[in-house]
C-alpha cells in the first residue's frame, strides 16, 4: 500500500553531509515536504523541540552525541521531547550486538546502509502500519522490543494482565 507522505514531518540526524542530502531527496521523492536536518544528537534534541517531527531518522554514529544517546533522552523525555517519537535507527555497523544496542535504547526501527529508497520506505511503512505497545520498565522504555508473540513460550506473561498499566500515550505498558 502506498501511503501520502506529503504531511509528514522528518528529522533526519547525520553528520555526513552526504548522506544527509541523499536522505533528504528520498523522503523528498516520497512527497515529504517537511524534511530538517541535524549533525549530531545535541542539535538534534533542540530541533526536535522547535520542529516537532513525526519521524527521527537517525546515523548511530556521531560525536559528540550518538543516535543511541540521543535515542536514551528522547525515550526520557529530556527537554520536554516527546518520548513516543517514533526512531529509525541507520547505520552501517549491522552486527548483531549493534542491532541489539540500538533496541535496547529504545528505537522503533533499523536501517542498514547503504540505504535504499525502498528500505526506508518500508521502516516508514512499519511505523504506521504495525505500531508497537510502549513499556517503560526500570531499565527501558520504548517499543515492545518483542516483534512476535513466541507460541512455544509457556511462562508468565510479565506485561499483560493485571501487572501491566497505562502510560499517557495510548498502546502503552509499564511494568
Amino acid at each position: 500500500m502506498a501511503y501520502d507522505l506529503s504531511g509528514v514531518s522528518v528529522l533526519v540526524i547525520e553528520d555526513d553531509s552526504r548522506m544527509k542530502q541523499l536522505l533528504r531527496e528520498i523522503l523528498e521523492g516520497f512527497s515529504v515536504r517537511a524534511v530538517r536536518t541535524a549533525a549530531e544528537g545535541r542539535q538534534a534534541l533542540e530541533r526536535v523541540r522547535e520542529f516537532d517531527p513525526d519521524i527521527v531518522v537517525v546515523d548511530l554514529r556521531m560525536e559528540p552525541i550518538d543516535g543511541l544517546d540521543f535515542t536514551r533522552m528522547v525515550r526520557r523525555g529530556e527537554g520536554g521531547v516527546n518520548p513516543f517519537l517514533p526512531i529509525i535507527m541507520l547505520t552501517g555497523h549491522t552486527e548483531r550486538h549493534r542491532v541489539a544496542e540500538a533496541r535496547d535504547a529504545g528505537v522503533t526501527e533499523f536501517l542498514a546502509k547503504p540505504v535504499s529508497a525502498q528500505a526506508l520506505y518500508s521502516r516508514i511503512a512499519a511505523i504506521v502500519e504495525r505500531p508497537r505497545p510502549f513499556v517503560r520498565a526500570p531499565s527501558f522504555i520504548g517499543p515492545d522490543r518483542r516483534r512476535r508473540k513466541d507460541p512455544g513460550y509457556g511462562g508468565r506473561e510479565r506485561r499483560g494482565g493485571a501487572a501491566a498499566g497505562l502510560l499517557s500515550e495510548a498502546n502503552t505498558v509499564e511494568i
